[in-house]
């Protein structure tokens, strides 16, 4: 499992949650390609001491494995790691490709262009097993794409809970955009003209 900032056991002192992107996720706006059931992909995110309930799942359509999950997020975040736990008996995806700040990604896509980072995933059934980010390349993230391009040979991929732990900046992503910089004061602007006016 990926270690937590703290010098301890985080499964002992069960800090790994605190670490966890899920409040800064934008459910509403989560999305996935090859769905079995509409929306169904929005139901695999959730507080990390859930990661184990495997009453949730995004299934792919039958005889094909490839998922695509966009998330988006309320504010930028920094992403430290990823966790997948997936289904049983081979549904679990064996292969995971990361794109970030792209709202566009298809299968096509998907396939042709370089991600960001790619994973060889393990049958993670518990949840024990998180997947380190290259952290520096997932600065600044607004959104992220992952592609599930196979599984271990079932003829759907089934996802359970997907995990992103990491740092958000709290900051919105449009709160430069409305703020008003002043480099030479306008003095008609300010109420203190007038005294100065009659100082001279």
């Amino acid at each position: 499992m990926g270690s937590c900032l703290h010098q301890h056991d985080c499964e002992e002192y069960e800090c790994a949650g605190d670490w966890s992107l899920y409040k800064n996720i934008d459910i509403t706006g989560v999305t996935a390609l090859n769905e079995t059931v509409e929306g169904s992909a929005k139901s695999v995110f959730k507080p990390w001491e859930q990661r184990s309930d495997l009453s949730t799942v995004l299934a792919s359509n039958d005889d094909d494995a490839e998922l695509i999950v966009f998330i988006p997020f309320t504010t930028d975040v920094k992403i430290k790691s990823i966790c997948v736990v997936g289904g049983v008996d081979g549904h679990s995806p064996s292969k995971m490709r990361a794109f970030l700040n792209r709202d566009d990604i298809d299968f096509s896509q998907a396939n042709d262009l370089t991600p960001v980072q790619e994973w060889e995933l393990a049958e993670n059934i518990r949840g024990e097993l998180e997947y380190p980010t290259k952290y520096a390349k997932f600065q600044g993230v607004a959104s992220l794409t992952l592609h599930f391009p196979s599984n271990f040979g079932a003829d759907a991929t089934h996802v359970h809970y997907i995990g992103l732990r990491g740092e958000a900046t709290q900051m919105k992503r449009d709160a430069i955009a409305n703020t008003v910089y002043e480099a030479m004061p306008n003095p008609s602007e300010h109420k203190y003209t007038k005294l100065f006016t009659c100082l001279i």
